[in-house]
């Protein structure tokens, strides 16, 4: 089997493992509402198998710097989703993904210039999310209307995915850790959720979905964080690991928190 042969079908293999885990998380979102759907949406679900993928093809110092330019990235997916929240209350849909989409690419431009460290980039954090899960609560609670799934809305989000991995696994040789640190973290299931749900339900009540994310959003940075040291100290295999666990108990934990209010509240 030639080089380029081996490279082809190793590449359309790791796009379809991306594809099968999206699947299997936009199931899941579909059917437990917007609050459990945007926990799971909260998930490594497109910058895990991209970060499993660049650890299979880089060494543990790659995946560490990595990892440091796709924690401000984190903050500049909550001010992308802010964007969104605010502008689908009132403005047609092309406006609203537009600028959003807009917003994060100009953030993640500014932000692969640096070179980042830990501390700057819990900093960035802290300020984003400080600024922005206040304003987003009052956008939480939305009556959601019945969501009919078309057959080709999980496809797309496949596709979505298993594209991602695919240039990031492809140009990372040659692109670097920061900017693959960047593209690993694009906002894939955000993207997909404004596209489909939009149009569909109308801009609040998808609004409503991303703004239930913001919690979930700050543990999957506080993940990043952690698989940086733990790469750092114990090499890709843990990082990753420990990084998985940090985002999964962090969204088990405000999922047990919310259904004890509800408790509370009954």
């Amino acid at each position: 089997m030639s080089l380029d042969l081996h490279f082809i079908l190793i590449l359309l293999l790791r796009m379809a493992i991306s594809a099968a885990f999206v699947v299997s998380a936009s199931i899941i979102t579909e059917r437990s509402g917007p609050v459990i759907g945007a926990l799971v949406a909260t998930l490594p679900i497109s910058a895990g198998p991209s970060y499993v993928f660049l650890a299979i093809d880089h060494d543990a110092d790659f995946i560490a710097q990595g990892a440091l330019s796709s924690l401000p990235i984190n903050a500049a997916t909550i001010l992308m989703a802010l964007t969104y929240v605010v502008l689908a209350q009132r403005r047609s849909f092309a406006v609203s993904v537009g600028s959003a989409v807009a917003v994060w690419i100009v953030l993640a431009s500014i932000i692969r210039l640096s070179d980042w460290t830990l501390m700057a980039g819990l900093a960035v954090n802290l300020v984003a999310f400080a600024i922005c899960i206040p304003l987003l609560a009052k956008y939480r609670r939305v009556k959601m209307p019945l969501v009919t799934r078309r057959w080709y809305d999980i496809p797309f989000r496949a596709s979505l995915v298993a594209t991602l991995v695919a240039i990031v696994v492809s140009t990372s040789g040659w692109v670097g850790p920061r900017v693959s640190g960047v593209i690993a973290l694009y906002p894939i299931v955000f993207t997909s959720m404004m596209i489909i749900l939009h149009p569909r339900i109308g801009g609040p009540p998808t609004a409503a979905v991303l703004a239930n994310s913001a919690w979930g959003l700050l543990g999957f940075g506080m993940a990043i964080a952690v698989m940086h040291v733990a790469v750092v100290e114990f090499g890709s295999v843990v990082g990753l690991c420990l990084a998985l666990a940090t985002c999964v108990t962090w969204n088990l934990t405000l999922w047990w928190n919310g259904r004890r209010r509800q408790r509370i509240e009954a």
